[in-house]
């Protein structure tokens, strides 16, 4: 097992924190937003730009959680299984592939719709059915997932796999919890309970995640 993976290295550590810590962190303040206003108190009464705000910040933890498991990667050992030719095509198809999902459903949806702007009462109109919403329900969690994979795979590294399925794991988890609370959001504007909410006609939503938004329910 030490020869596979290194669990004495602390970035390894860090990294599989920072995996856990990211979705809950989104989670925790989002939920916070929609049942006491917080974050819209601490932007002056302007829900938009405190959705902005949680935006950026959830950006940059993105950035700083990728930033360590790169470091994480780079002080693991190498299997020699994952440095062929085959895997190193795998692993380029896996990142490209994740990027398009990524990329493509944050165009789809701009800032407010990317970033949980149904928490701070910027609702979507009706939900996105093109691509990436084609292919999958979470393009962003599962394009995220595959980016991980192909990262642990172009270094060869056996503790990446390991930390990626620690992320899809981490992403079905929080898909548990922000679905039905979701639904519960869009249903109660439409059974006229979300009259003072404002609207996005842009499209569905999704997280910093995954998961497009039904009107009708996740």
């Amino acid at each position: 097992m030490d020869s596979l993976i290194d669990l004495s290295a602390p970035s390894l550590w860090f990294a599989a924190a920072a995996i856990l810590f990211n979705p809950t962190f989104w989670n925790t303040a989002a939920r916070t937003e929609y049942h006491n206003k917080t974050l819209t108190k601490l932007a002056g009464g302007n829900s938009l730009y405190a959705c902005y705000g949680l935006a950026v910040t959830i950006f940059l933890l993105g950035l700083f959680r990728d930033f360590l498991y790169e470091r994480a990667l780079r002080a693991q050992p190498s299997h020699p299984l994952l440095a062929n030719p085959g895997a190193q095509a795998l692993s380029v198809g896996l990142l490209l592939s994740g990027n398009v999902l990524v990329i493509s459903s944050m165009w789809a949806l701009g800032v407010t719709g990317t970033y949980l702007g149904d928490y701070f009462g910027i609702l979507m109109d009706e939900m996105v059915t093109g691509f990436p919403f084609s292919v999958t329900d979470a393009p962003m969690y599962w394009g995220s997932t595959a980016s991980f994979l192909g990262t642990a795979i172009w270094f060869g590294k056996p503790a990446g796999l390991v930390l990626t399925a620690l992320v899809a794991v981490v992403y079905k988890i929080a898909l548990t919890f922000e679905d039905p609370f979701t639904a519960k959001i869009y249903a109660k504007r439409a059974a006229g309970g979300g009259s003072k909410e404002r609207t996005e006609p842009k499209g569905g939503r999704t997280g910093p995640k995954g998961g497009v938004m039904k009107p009708k329910g996740a």
